[in-house]
């Protein structure tokens, strides 16, 4: 089957209704996502949505997002993990940004009649939400770094490493839905799709080797987002895993 009859299959099946403005570019970009990014490799289709609504989220492309989430749908894709991918960004990418998005989730849940709100995956309470961050973020960076970031923090920045175990990991972290590798999976993708967080995305390059993520789905991923997040991040992304894991 030739490039642009598989894309064209492809969209069909993810996508409702046919393009219509720019069609000349409109098809450069079917052909190249659906006839190249999503034939390569070997992620299944609900990963790919899952990556694509991560980067759009991250980019605050709510246009593009609301074609991914209807997308994540049509191919099975749980109301819940899309849900839990959106609500991960959040540390990363700032309320602002996920608001919105979530506004583009939810009203085509009610398109979809998905009832609203989402069971809750939430798992700590306010009394635990720092050792059960804590405990989180251990597993992917090593209980010895965590410590030694809180023992060495200066007393004007202590504060910022209990942010991190109890809110970044505490509150999203530790959540129902997706498990600890797709969650670092997908906070690779919005460190990537950012831009400029070098120093973070190494660390989370290696959180994703500890947590069982292999160079060879890194490669996947970031492959997957070249279409949303171009050339110049999609690189600089493979430098990091190169200088990581090589």
């Amino acid at each position: 089957m030739e490039r642009s009859e598989k894309a064209q299959k492809l969209y069909d099946t993810l996508h409702a209704g046919p393009l219509d403005y720019d069609k000349e570019y409109q098809q450069i970009m079917k052909d190249f996502i659906y006839g190249n990014v999503y034939q390569h490799g070997t992620l299944d289709l609900k990963t790919r949505e899952l990556i694509a609504i991560v980067a759009n989220t991250t980019n605050h492309t709510l246009e593009t997002l609301k074609e991914h989430v209807v997308a994540g749908l049509n191919c099975d894709l749980s109301p819940i993990a899309i849900k839990e991918a959106v609500y991960q960004c959040t540390p990363y990418i700032g309320v602002g940004k996920v608001t919105e998005a979530l506004r583009v989730v939810n009203q085509i849940f009610i398109d979809y009649s998905i009832e609203l709100p989402l069971c809750s995956q939430k798992t700590v309470t306010d009394e635990t939400r720092f050792e059960k961050g804590f405990e989180v973020q251990s597993e992917a960076f090593t209980k010895e770094a965590i410590q030694s970031g809180h023992d060495q923090a200066p007393k004007e920045l202590k504060h910022i490493q209990n942010y991190l175990s109890e809110y970044c990991f505490g509150d999203f972290y530790t959540r129902t839905g997706l498990d600890l590798k797709q969650r670092e999976l997908i906070t690779f993708i919005m460190l990537s799709t950012l831009g400029g967080c070098e120093n973070q995305l190494r660390s989370h390059v290696g959180a994703n080797i500890r947590v069982g993520n292999s160079r060879e789905l890194l490669i996947e991923a970031i492959t997957q987002c070249i279409p949303y997040i171009g050339f110049p991040r999609t690189l600089n992304a493979i430098n990091i895993i190169n200088e990581v894991t090589l």
